[in-house]
This record gives C-alpha cells, sequence and structure tokens, in this order.
C-alpha cells in the first residue's frame, strides 16, 4: 500500500521504467526514512540525487515553497542468483522558513520530474548493479528559481552533512547551447516556411496580374 500519492506515482514509473530496462529480473522499491548516507550493508550501492526540484507544503502554516535543492538517497542491491533486486530510498525533508516548526515536511514532485530522477536512478543501477554503462545523466533545474540561497538549517541533508552538489557551468552552458540550437532550428524551419508563402503569394498576384492584362487587351481589340 502507497503511504502517499508521490509515493505512489515514485513506484509506478520505477516499476514501468525496470519492465523495459531489465524485464528478466524483479525489482522492489521501498521507502525508507532512516536510510543513512554511506552506511551500506554488505554488497549494496548507494547513488545520490543532489539536485532535484520540489516542492514544499507546511502542514502547520500552509506555507508553500520551491527547492531546487532537494536531496534524495538511494540504496540498491541486486541478487544475481535469484534476479531479484531492491531499491530503499529516502526523500530528504525540509523545515518551514516562515513559521519556524520544527516539523519536517516533505516534497511533492512533479510526473515529468519523477520520470527524470528514475532515469538518472535506473542509469547508476545499470552502472553499480550490471556492471553497463548506465548513458549520461539528467541535470535537473528547477523550472522556477529560487528566491535566494539555500538555507543548510532549514535541510534535513544539510543537518546531516551532505554537501549539495550544483551543476557546474560548463554543464549548464552545454544545455543552454542546445536549447538555442533547437530555437535557431525552430526559427529557421519557421522562416523557411515564412518566405515560401511569400513566393506563393507573389507569383499568384503575377498570374492574376497577366490574366487581367489579357483580358483587357482583348476587350480593347474588340472595341
Amino acid at each position: 500500500m502507497c503511504m502517499s500519492l508521490t509515493t505512489c506515482e515514485w513506484r509506478k514509473v520505477f516499476y514501468e521504467k525496470m519492465e523495459v530496462a531489465k524485464p528478466a529480473d524483479s525489482w522492489e522499491l521501498i521507502m525508507d526514512p532512516n536510510l543513512k548516507p554511506s552506511e551500506l550493508a554488505p554488497g549494496w550501492k548507494q547513488y545520490l540525487e543532489q539536485h532535484a526540484s520540489g516542492r514544499f507544503h507546511c502542514s502547520w502554516c500552509w506555507h508553500t515553497w520551491q527547492s531546487a535543492n532537494v536531496v534524495i538517497l538511494f540504496h540498491m542491491h541486486l541478487d544475481r542468483a535469484q534476479r531479484k533486486g531492491s531499491v530503499r530510498m529516502r526523500v530528504f525533508k525540509q523545515l518551514c522558513y516562515e513559521c519556524g516548526t520544527a516539523r519536517l515536511d516533505e516534497s511533492s514532485m512533479l510526473e515529468e520530474n519523477i520520470e527524470g530522477l528514475v532515469d538518472n536512478l535506473i542509469s547508476s543501477l545499470r552502472q553499480e548493479c550490471y556492471e553497463e554503462d548506465g548513458g549520461q545523466y539528467r541535470i535537473h533545474v528547477a523550472t522556477r528559481p529560487d528566491r535566494g540561497p539555500h538555507r543548510g538549517e532549514f535541510c534535513e541533508a544539510c543537518q546531516e552533512g551532505i554537501v549539495h552538489w550544483k551543476p557546474s557551468e560548463k554543464l549548464l552552458e552545454e544545455e543552454a547551447s542546445c536549447a538555442l540550437s533547437d530555437a535557431k532550428q525552430k526559427a529557421h524551419v519557421g522562416f523557411g516556411y515564412f518566405f515560401s508563402l511569400r513566393w506563393c503569394l507573389l507569383w499568384g498576384s503575377l498570374c492574376l496580374l497577366a490574366v487581367y492584362l489579357q483580358f483587357s487587351f482583348r476587350s480593347a481589340a474588340f472595341l
């Protein structure tokens, strides 16, 4: 049974994608709020998502805020003999900085964000558990920028000593360059369409003019 709507969404996306990535193996996803970074049982591997985007809602004062610094910890294990794997995950919480309550609040995420994060998780699974090339990881940049710098005193991950990772300027520039290239390509296609349309209108106008002149000459000849 799912603990929350977000938990159900995580499991749904994870199971669907693992059916495609590793259909011969059976994997489970377990939420574990007590998971600790670098405290691994024998045979287990760790993956840390340090730059996820999520929205928080204070259960005390109803304040909501967006964060681009949501930390998610994954511990992974594959039993090759049984062809069974297990992922334990923990989404670190944040405190509300408006009311100052000591109650930690969970984040909610859009399905498209969860899908990208699961893609990163599966890339790590392929590398760590299957010794395969996991492919390129996706960089998650918040759809809306934070209002200010990250406040570690309100972050559960910071309080447990996890240093947040920020995308390097080079990686962000590469993403911006790809986006600019796509925009230019779309603009070029649009300009080509507009240019073709102008030529069609011009040729149509010339044809109409030719017909009109021919008709005028014939009318004058009959007179």
